[in-house]
């Protein structure tokens, strides 16, 4: 949890959400609480893939290949022009078909009915969130020497902090909603009250207050 909190101190967490709120015209609280939501059920998704051999072998090598970290560094770039970059939107569009299989627009749901905005901007806010969190465990990785899965799950859940376990079961209920809209507003309640109890939705949200 440590490792996304220092990533997002001071001019990176500025950046992020002053970036997301001018290229989707939104208010800066409701930016904040997109991302806090975004970012836990992505990684949650990101830990259950990451569960079995072949997913964490996959993604370590998306860690240690593309997603380096180096977004990092160009993240006012990224967010301060007219648009976000169409190849940030499509990875991140790849990223989230791959973490959610297929029910990223349950994910979306869920963001939109927490945050108060717009489907398709929650959807944009997912795209670029995915890249960012990509490009944060990247860098993690190489500086801890993550090189094994049980590294890697190590890294996912400390990055989730005390709340993991409940992010998970979040994800799963997304995953596994079939049309469903209770299910999604039950989740986006649980989403909004999670901020309340801990974990990376409850520190981000406090962060970007």
């Amino acid at each position: 949890m440590a490792g996304i909190l220092d990533l997002l101190k001071g001019e990176m967490g500025s950046t992020l959400i002053q970036g997301v709120s001018k290229q989707f015209g939104l208010e800066q609280g409701a930016s904040q609480k997109a991302i806090s939501t975004a970012m836990p059920l992505i990684l949650g998704a990101m830990k259950n893939n990451a569960s079995t051999p072949e997913g964490a072998s996959g993604l370590l090598g998306a860690l240690t290949g593309k997603h380096d970290g180096s977004i990092l560094d160009k993240l006012g770039s990224v967010l301060g022009g007219d648009s976000v970059d169409e190849d940030v939107l499509q990875d991140g569009s790849g990223i989230l078909k791959h973490v959610f299989g297929g029910k990223e627009d349950n994910v979306a749901m869920a963001v939109s009915k927490s945050s108060g905005i717009d489907m398709g901007t929650a959807m944009n806010i997912l795209k670029v969130a995915g890249p960012f969190l990509m490009g944060a465990l990247g860098k993690k990785t190489r500086e801890v020497g993550v090189a094994d899965q049980g590294g890697l799950s190590d890294l996912l859940g400390g990055m989730l902090g005390n709340g993991q376990k409940e992010q998970q079961s979040l994800v799963n209920r997304l995953l596994d909603a079939d049309g469903d809209g209770s299910i999604i507003d039950d989740v986006a309640g649980m989403l909004l009250g999670g901020r309340e109890k801990g974990g990376i939705g409850s520190l981000l949200g406090g962060f970007f207050k």
